[in-house]
């Protein structure tokens, strides 16, 4: 048997998380053809077929599906080598994989880059921008090295660490500028316009409304917190941001943003890594600086 080498079972790995050959090499950063033929070597050597393929997807056999828990331990524990290498040095250098959830990546990535590679020069930083579940999974599968949530995740793998607070705001049409900010109950009789499914911050939305999951005909979806925004100002109906978005999402639409009183909507947003990781010593002195670089994004927002 020819010898499995460790890029063919990352590329593996990749394709089995995105069921699709494009999507899995703009990751890997290689070519379509070029993931397909890494794939082909391996069934090859395996003497398996590893994935069933059609136009648009692939999906893993059953022996892919039986493959991918061991392949991933692989990968691991390959990836903690790396870290051990990483947490031995005096400063932080390498790579660092850090995942953040949408509706924090816009509003903090730029002035936390900065920050990082200013107390890290010889860091290489690789983000990974998806929703909060998807972010566990990639952290419990040690394909990232941290990432930036809404707490509390309370899972007993991970280390958490708080980074800060923020309120949520009220997004309305122009036209209901002068209006007094509304009650609950009030606000319950809007339209309200809400993220998509799995984002944690539709789940604080609706909680704070005091809603079910699924409200038919009192609101409508959308993909990202600028949709939602320009919807308001389209006079749709109306939304709650988190303040750090304000700046950015209503400086071209068509809105009033109002806060509550009394009862005010929040979330804490922290940072998490595996508490098994080789890297968790330096991670928790590097939150110390992502903590800076958010207080610095909030200074600048006021």
């Amino acid at each position: 048997m020819k010898n499995i080498t460790l890029r063919q079972l990352r590329y593996f790995e990749a394709l089995a998380r995105h069921e699709h050959f494009s999507k899995a090499a703009n990751e890997s950063g290689i070519a379509q053809s070029s993931l397909s033929v890494q794939i082909a070597g391996l069934e090859a050597t395996l003497t398996q077929k590893l994935f069933e393929r059609s136009t648009r997807h692939a999906q893993l056999t059953r022996f892919g599906e039986n493959l991918l828990p061991r392949v991933r331990d692989i990968l691991r524990a390959v990836d903690d080598l790396g870290d051990m290498a990483r947490a031995s040095r005096e400063s932080f250098v390498g790579q660092l994989r850090i995942g953040i959830i949408p509706t924090v990546a816009p509003y903090l990535l730029p002035n936390l880059i900065r920050h990082l590679q200013e107390a890290y020069p010889g860091l290489d930083i690789q983000v990974r921008e998806t929703l909060t579940q998807r972010l566990i999974s990639e952290l419990a599968e040690g394909t990232i090295d941290t990432a930036i949530v809404a707490l509390p995740i309370s899972e007993e793998a991970f280390t958490e660490t708080r980074l800060f607070s923020e309120d949520f705001v009220l997004v309305r049409p122009m036209k209901d500028h002068d209006l007094p900010p509304p009650n609950i109950k009030a606000l319950r009789k809007m339209k309200l316009l809400l993220l998509q499914e799995g984002h944690c911050f539709r789940e604080q939305a609706l909680s704070f409304c005091r809603m079910h999951t699924s409200v038919a005909g009192e609101t409508m979806e959308g993909s990202s917190l600028s949709t939602l925004v320009q919807m308001v100002g389209a006079g749709i109906g109306v939304t709650l941001i988190p303040e750090m978005a304000v700046p950015v999402e209503t400086r071209s639409a068509s809105v009033s943003v109002v806060r509550f009183k009394n009862i005010i909507p929040n979330r804490t947003i922290g940072m998490i890594w595996r508490r098994t990781s080789p890297i968790a010593k330096q991670l928790k002195i590097m939150s110390d600086v992502v903590k800076q670089a958010a207080e610095f994004n909030r200074g600048l927002n006021k």
